[in-house]
C-alpha cells in the first residue's frame, strides 16, 4: 500500500532503541521510553504561505530525524507501526556522513 502525507504531514517510522544499558541491565519493553529519533518514509508537499505560496518542506524522505516526545498519531499501515505527524513537531534532522563509492 502507497501512503501519501496532505500538508505539512509527515510519515516516519520509529527506530529502535538498544535494549540493554551499558552496565548490561536488559530493560523489559514496559520500562522503555519511546525513541525520539525516526526515518521518513513519507513527506506531504508543504504548506500554502501568504499570499499563496507554496512553502516546501524542510525535510526529505530517508531523512534520520529527532522528534518531540508526545507527538504525532500513531497508526498502522500493512502491520507496520508508523507515526503521522506535522512537521513542525520534527526538532531537527541528523546530518548522517555519505559513503562514498572509493571507500567501500
Amino acid at each position: 500500500m502507497r501512503f501519501r502525507p496532505l500538508h505539512d504531514r509527515v510519515l516516519v517510522k520509529r527506530l529502535e532503541e538498544k535494549e540493554q544499558t551499558l552496565g548490561g541491565i536488559i530493560i523489559p519493553d514496559i520500562a522503555k521510553e519511546k525513541p525520539t529519533e525516526a526515518r521518513v518514509i513519507a513527506v506531504g508537499p508543504g504548506t500554502l504561505g501568504k499570499a499563496a505560496k507554496s512553502l516546501p518542506m524542510s525535510v526529505e524522505v530517508g531523512d534520520r530525524v529527532v522528534l518531540s516526545k508526545w507527538s504525532g498519531t500513531e497508526v498502522k499501515i500493512d502491520d507496520e507501526e508508523f507515526l503521522i505527524l506535522k512537521e513542525e513537531d520534527i526538532l531537527g534532522v541528523i546530518d548522517e556522513p555519505k559513503i562514498s563509492a572509493r571507500a567501500a
